[in-house]
């Protein structure tokens, strides 16, 4: 196995990912620890790791995420240190939302800044989350009081590049309308790969659990809200119903119990169009999807604020700026739900496909090692 991947945190995204490369690249070999208590695992992960991977001659390149600190390890394993290390960015530390800044927190998003100055190769997820870390890195390193390092987005920007989250996509024609289905196939057709992107793209794998479990929420008659909280479920079920709800809940007297939803991320289902003219009356569905580029592949037109790495992905048409024009937005929906029901995405989809990907994660993680190896 010339490939070593470890896994501080394997859950989620983290486990989608490293669990494609190994059965996809197949000349890997994966060190993990569970997807829990995620404080402790960005901060003693590198030990365990250090007693637990044994030596091995056949490693020529390391792939791990940024919750592992790769400046101890490759202090505690010198053999680990000497191969080709890929840091991946899930997410960053510099802007991750914290309830107020202290002193304690500042340690992993050094970290982060630490395990950069090691890595051979930093990629991130978007270049949302690349120029947000390294634009950060200046402000971020003025906590420390005084005789502070110099020059450190000048030195760690030259090893970054960008690379999407890789998504091997299921077959959804099962339940899709044929408009939309029709609508898919092409945007999953990259110009010069034909039918090799569709191929690569649309059979349905039993493993990728996040996908079928939206797929079987989206399938369940559409009744279902989708992961909803009580609250939210009961709010938006009158939104939906009609449009004097919808504006009794964003009027004063409730703005204050709502701040903190003013930025809602939102994608309407569009799956009653399964019966005809009679299910044009049918409420739109509302859901709150973890996996935006597998919503939108299911049919889901996205609603989403211009903030983040919302206006990378989606079109200027998905987007948002203030809680009133979204209320606008759904209200109109409301009236017109054929909108939704017959609308076809105008954005990509395929760029974020493993079949677009693939070729870029093999490069990386199957380049020649170094020279001194």
């Amino acid at each position: 196995m010339s490939i070593l991947i470890i896994e501080a945190f394997y859950g989620g995204s983290h486990k989608q990912l490293v669990d494609l490369l190994q059965e996809e690249l197949g000349d890997c070999v994966l060190y993990t620890l569970p997807a829990k208590k995620w404080h402790w695992r960005a901060r003693t992960s590198a030990l365990y790791f250090s007693q637990t991977i044994p030596i091995s001659e056949h490693y020529r390149t390391l792939f791990a995420s940024s919750v592992l600190n790769l400046t101890e390890l490759a202090a505690l394993r010198p053999d680990l240190g000497k191969l080709k290390t890929i840091l991946y960015f899930h997410e960053n530390q510099l802007i991750y939302p914290v309830k107020k800044c202290q002193e304690r927190d500042f340690q992993y998003g050094y970290n982060q800044i630490l395990s950069c100055l090691v890595a051979d190769v930093v990629v991130f997820n978007s270049v949302f989350n690349m120029e947000s870390f390294l634009t950060s890195i200046g402000k971020f390193m003025k906590l420390i009081p005084d005789h502070r390092p110099k020059d450190l987005e000048s030195i760690i920007r030259p090893k970054c590049q960008v690379i999407y989250f890789p998504i091997r996509f299921p077959d959804v024609s099962r339940f899709m309308p044929k408009h939309k289905t029709t609508h898919l196939k092409k945007m999953l057709s990259l110009k010069g790969n034909g039918g090799t992107v569709l191929s690569m793209a649309l059979p349905f794998q039993p493993e990728q659990r996040d996908s079928e479990g939206l797929l079987k929420n989206s399938n369940s008659e559409c009744d279902a809200h989708c992961g909803l909280d009580t609250a939210r479920r009961e709010y938006l079920g009158n939104s939906l119903r009609q449009e004097s709800d919808l504006k009794k809940s964003t009027s004063p007297e409730n703005s204050s119990s709502r701040r903190g939803e003013n930025k809602q991320n939102l994608t309407v289902n569009p799956c009653a169009t399964l019966g005809g003219d009679a299910n044009q009356q049918r409420l739109l569905h509302i859901v709150w999807p973890h996996r935006w580029l597998e919503a939108v592949y299911c049919g889901c037109y996205p609603l989403c604020p211009k903030d983040l790495v919302y206006p990378e992905i989606f079109p200027a048409e998905y987007l948002y700026s203030t809680p009133e024009q979204l209320s606008k937005r759904l209200q109109n929906f409301c009236k017109r739900p054929d909108i939704i029901r017959k609308h076809l995405y105008k954005g990509e989809i395929a760029p974020f496909s493993w079949a677009a990907l693939h070729g870029k994660f093999r490069s990386l993680l199957t380049t020649e090692p170094r020279e001194d190896l």
